[in-house]
């Protein structure tokens, strides 16, 4: 697999992205809803997908999960090394390759308005479904759950950010398709999307 200085700076630019998103609430405390914080993580997964493809997408991600592992700080709540595999929300981190993989096949295939939309909620139903189902999994089996847990209560947690996650999901969508008309058509950005 050979990586253009183009895709290893896009990927870098992502797996920085990703930080940031991740701890967005470090950076303005104020985006706090009651006790959820509101992290652009699944935004810039989709944005990864939708911008890169499905080849420099889930290697961002990758990337970005390895990152974390190896000790930087860059999961949410600046949180990083091995043993956050057991973490419940470690589902979620996961989740991202499979987000930017899936909403990179799809673009790939159509490039209209409706398609990076329709992706980018695919890729928050895949990143919802993944890591949700890891979080209860976790809970049940290998890290100490809260007292009265069931797997109700996992989704219910998830209500909060929801709303937020969806508008986001299709503002990435148009803004993909925006970026995919103006700019990642043009010049060098041709040859991004290529699954070779």
């Amino acid at each position: 697999m050979k990586l253009r200085a183009l895709d290893i700076t896009l990927v870098g630019m992502f797996v920085a992205l990703m930080a940031i998103g991740a701890n967005i609430t470090s950076l303005a405390p104020f985006m706090v809803i009651g006790t959820v914080p509101i992290t652009l993580q699944t935004f810039f997964a989709i944005l990864a997908g939708a911008i890169l493809g499905s080849r420099l997408g889930s290697i961002a991600m990758i990337v970005y999960m390895l990152v974390g592992l190896a000790g930087v700080p860059v999961f949410a709540k600046l949180k990083s090394g091995p043993f956050m595999v057991i973490d419940p929300t470690f589902g979620f981190i996961i989740s991202f390759i499979l987000v930017a993989f899936i909403i990179g096949r799809v673009v790939e295939k159509k490039k209209t308005v409706p398609a990076f939309i329709i992706a980018a909620v695919i890729g928050l139903a895949v990143n919802y479904l993944f890591g949700t189902n890891w979080m209860y999994f976790a809970y049940k089996f290998w890290t100490a759950a809260p007292a009265g847990f069931t797997y109700k209560m996992t989704w219910i947690w998830m209500v909060p950010p929801l709303p937020k996650d969806i508008i986001l999901a299709v503002f990435a969508g148009m803004m993909a398709h925006r970026l995919e008309k103006t700019v990642l058509s043009k010049g060098q950005f041709k040859q991004l999307k290529r699954v070779s």
